[in-house]
């Protein structure tokens, strides 16, 4: 069974920077996409960052140039760095994690931007 546990959250000043990580139970080789994912109250789940098996990535554009996602096979790791945060991007971030057939989700992990 797939677990992914994030990490990382918690209350940053406006301006701060934070590095979210997802372990997961298996071998994170194993997965040809890795993201992490946030939703806000009362908004959808909204897409942050994607990082393929090749190293490739892609970004929200309310993120670009302020995050960074890598993968660490080695220690079964995704990781997510801000910095310049915003009160907008207070939300629970989600772990995400993608090979044929099926999706897993972390439980979440609360990162509160305080003004």
């Amino acid at each position: 069974q797939v677990q992914l546990v994030e990490s990382g959250g918690g209350l940053v000043q406006a301006g701060g920077s934070l590095r979210l990580s997802c372990v997961a139970s298996v071998s994170t080789s194993r997965f040809n996409l890795l993201g992490w994912y946030r939703q806000a109250p009362g908004k959808q789940r909204e897409s942050v960052a994607h990082i393929g098996y090749d190293g490739t990535t892609d970004y929200a554009e309310s993120v670009k140039g302020r995050a960074t996602i890598s993968r660490d096979n080695a220690k079964n790791t995704v990781y997510l760095s801000m910095n310049s945060l915003e009160p907008e991007d207070t939300s629970v971030y989600y772990c995400f994690a993608h090979e044929l057939g099926s999706n897993y989700w972390g439980q979440g992990t609360q990162v509160t931007v305080s003004s």
